[in-house]
């Protein structure tokens, strides 16, 4: 949904005041949140446009508005969890149809797609995506869609987000895009081509590590239509309150990701001169593989840093240390988040799956909060001696 309204109007004005304007009943600025699970109908078929919680509220309606605007789509779609938002996503498949996959993926997703999905006559052939051409050799007469995260978690790879569009388009296939990690201020892929953009509200959007949430924003009139039946009729919908705590985050969006940027750029830099880090996978880096396309493709680096210690062992000391940084399996927060993804967020791909994904016992990875970053660069340091 673009802000008919005001076009013109800058990312962090929308951000603060589309779905977000004055409550018209009481003048709050802030949007109230509506906890009721049901609403009195004037007559038999009148209401106000509300009947059950479960359909609609209208606090969730204010964040799908804001979301919808933030991302350039024509609609969004809230869910109880941003694996919630992918399983709804799949609703519009069908057996027998084949998805293309980024093999570097936040690893619940091919949990999700081998485990549960498969068994449903679905059918996943996963790539590198920076590999545009590797993209085009996977697509089959029966491929629906081509699901990329970019960059990639946690290894920080790059994908052409316009190029993998054409291709996909070319081939009757739609593209989604996980920008979980970039966040609707640095990187637009629908403006670039993408059919339906995903995120964990959970991450940046929320900002504050104070709840649980995904969003699917989407292009098309069948879209909308789908995820919002999908949402009737599973139930896994985006509680009010956590509705609120998203629309609370995303006020605060533009300033937090500019300052998450700052301090990413400069950890990254100093872990990349770290004599005990034996790499880092970073965009912002000058001699990282698709540097060239992250300036051309976002309009920051962001926060997410993921680096090499060398073993499992090394990891483990490090991460015994640090004290500013804390260790969990999340990220996006206003803190600074650290975590061991082989034991953490890619567990579920098995020791074989990692190696072939270049995912190594030693690897840590990090997100940048917006503390002082004096303060978390001395905690690395700190936490690095230990090696």
């Amino acid at each position: 949904m673009t802000d008919k309204k005001n076009p013109n109007r800058g990312f962090a004005t929308r951000a603060i005041h589309s779905g977000q304007e004055p409550d018209p009943s009481t003048g709050a600025v802030t949007v109230p949140i509506f906890a009721t699970s049901t609403y009195v109908q004037e007559e038999i078929g009148k209401n106000k446009g509300y009947e059950y919680a479960r359909v609609s509220n209208p606090t969730r309606t204010r964040l799908e508005e804001n979301l919808a605007v933030m991302e350039g789509g024509t609609s969004a779609h809230v869910f109880a969890s941003g694996m919630a938002a992918i399983t709804a996503m799949f609703t519009m498949m069908k057996s027998g149809d084949h998805i293309v996959c980024g093999s570097n993926v936040y690893g619940g997703v091919p949990r999700l797609f081998n485990q549960v999905l498969a068994n449903f006559g679905l059918q996943f052939t996963y790539v590198d995506t920076s590999d545009t051409c590797a993209v085009e050799k996977a697509l089959r007469k029966n491929t629906k869609l081509v699901h990329i995260e970019t960059p990639t978690n946690p290894l920080m790879t790059v994908t052409d987000i316009a190029a993998v569009a054409k291709i996909a388009h070319a081939h009757g296939a739609e593209l989604s895009v996980d920008n979980t990690f970039m966040s609707p201020y640095f990187q637009k892929p629908i403006a670039l081509g993408a059919d339906i953009v995903m995120h964990s509200t959970t991450k940046f959007l929320n900002g504050h590590s104070d709840g649980l949430g995904g969003v699917l924003v989407c292009t098309k009139a069948q879209h909308k239509e789908t995820f919002a039946f999908v949402q009737k009729c599973t139930g896994g919908i985006l509680s009010p309150f956590e509705c609120w705590l998203v629309l609370r985050g995303v006020k605060s969006l533009a300033v937090r990701m500019e300052q998450h940027d700052r301090n990413g750029r400069e950890v990254a830099a100093f872990l990349n001169a770290h004599k005990k880090v034996k790499k880092v996978f970073y965009p912002g880096l000058p001699n990282h593989p698709q540097h060239s396309l992250a300036k051309k493709q976002m309009l920051g680096f962001g926060s997410m840093i993921t680096f090499e210690t060398g073993s499992f062992d090394n990891a483990q000391k490090m991460l015994r240390k640090v004290r500013v940084c804390s260790l969990g399996e999340s990220l996006g927060g206003v803190e600074t988040l650290i975590s061991h993804p082989a034991t953490m967020t890619h567990a579920a791909l098995g020791e074989k799956g990692r190696a072939e994904i270049g995912l190594t016992d030693g690897m840590v990875r990090i997100s940048v909060g917006i503390e002082d970053v004096e303060d978390i660069i001395a905690d690395l340091d700190n936490a690095l001696a230990a090696i």
